[in-house]
């Protein structure tokens, strides 16, 4: 069997939750406000101009003073990700 043939038999979607699980673990500080932001960045309709755009976003929950505040305060292991993959 070659490697080909594995990757199509692996859900896409246990896939993805299994990565998104992974990502959150690396973010130490303000983990869900900055979850919830790379979340916004991944959805928004074209390309971002502006922060205050991602705040209106439909999965950034939190109002434009959690996105500073996860931006300013909030942390990300970087040794982390690489163990990830």
């Amino acid at each position: 069997m070659n490697l080909l043939h594995y990757a199509v038999r692996q859900d896409p979607f246990a896939e993805l939750s299994r990565f998104r699980g992974e990502f959150h673990f690396c973010l130490s500080r303000r983990a869900d406000a900055l979850f919830e932001l790379a979340d916004a960045v991944l959805c928004a309709d074209g390309p971002v101009r502006s922060l205050v755009e991602l705040s209106l976003v439909g999965e950034h929950r939190r109002g434009h003073g959690g996105l500073y505040g996860a931006l300013a305060a909030g942390r990300a292991t970087s040794t982390r990700p690489r163990q990830a993959s």
